[in-house]
């Protein structure tokens, strides 16, 4: 199992603090380092900032040189699908192909309507995503000259879609839902992997299960499309120091909850307890088909955290 660092960029995260992240990745032996594609922050929309998602992975592919870098996910409603399309393949260069492209339908009303972004009905927008994804596919085909597209959202005519992307055949391109039947298709039809969020393991296992018929449904092998799972994950040497992390959260959001009670209460959604605790958890999620974490870190200027990753579980679940 690969495990990869999440950020939710908007909550206030500085461009110091984001280079620090991105070289504790590239140090502690994660895999790629995600982040959210959001422009308001959820909990504090009149303080929090938020750094573009595609500006911020291009200037971070400049100071790294191992990690994988993604978005999770960019939503439909943000960007034409030939703007998206060209933003990866421009990080792709600045990496050395080390881009990966997330792609969701959106669903903060709040911020489409503070930023001017339309927010149309879940069914339009995953009418949008279905013809964003093509286009985006078929842009980066580097076996088509050009791509012409008439669809009901959006036209293309002869668009050359140079230069194709470093990656061949193109940068891997995941879709990110709730394993609906219609996300689900989408991804058996375009994707290179399908992320979900805040499951548990039992709940993975079935969404794997239904993810491998939608890919069968279309033979397709079910086994090149990958799986993930992005949730909140805190880890602690020891339950003092887990207490301790959990505390700071809480504070954070202005909760008094005690931090044993709200471990319990977070259940099994969350990867949340001391490195033997974390390290089972991940084997019940690799057991249910799991190939990769994206470990939601929220604390985002505790380096000792990514560090303990490092050094006790990522060499354990590279096992798993």
């Amino acid at each position: 199992m690969d495990v990869c660092l999440m950020i939710e960029g908007q909550e206030d995260v500085t461009w110091d603090q984001w280079v620090s992240l991105a070289l504790a990745c590239e140090e502690h032996g994660f895999d790629s380092l995600f982040r959210s594609d959001h422009y308001l922050s959820f909990g504090h929309p009149a303080d929090y900032g938020a750094l573009d998602a595609w500006a911020t992975l291009a200037a971070l592919a400049t100071k790294t040189e191992r990690i994988r870098l993604g978005t999770m996910v960019s939503p439909v409603t943000f960007r034409h699908p030939s703007v998206l399309a060209k933003s990866v393949v421009t990080v792709d260069y600045a990496s050395g192909g080390r881009v990966e492209l997330g792609m969701g339908t959106g669903w903060h009303e709040g911020e489409h309507r503070a930023y001017g972004f339309p927010f149309p009905p879940m069914k339009e927008r995953m009418d949008l995503l279905a013809e964003q994804v093509e286009i985006v596919h078929r842009l980066w085909d580097r076996d088509k000259d050009a791509v012409t597209f008439e669809g009901r959202h959006f036209r293309l005519e002869s668009a050359p879609g140079l230069p194709k992307p470093l990656q061949d055949p193109h940068p891997p391109l995941i879709l990110g839902g709730d394993a609906g039947p219609r996300s689900l298709r989408l991804a058996a039809l375009w994707a290179d992997e399908y992320d979900t969020t805040f499951t548990s393991a039992e709940e993975c296992r079935d969404k794997r299960d239904r993810l491998s018929a939608a890919c069968e449904a279309i033979d397709r092998d079910p086994g090149t499309v990958r799986f993930s799972l992005m949730t909140t994950t805190i880890v602690g040497a020891d339950e003092k120091e887990l207490h301790g992390r959990v505390r700071r959260l809480l504070d954070m959001r202005n909760d008094s909850s005690d931090p044993a009670a709200w471990i319990e209460k977070v259940g099994q959604e969350r990867i949340v307890g001391t490195v033997d605790q974390v390290l089972e958890r991940l084997a019940r999620y690799a057991d249910a088909g799991l190939d990769r974490v994206m470990m939601q870190h929220l604390l985002h200027d505790d380096l000792e955290a990514l560090a303990l990753i490092g050094q006790e579980v990522i060499p354990e679940a590279s096992k798993l």
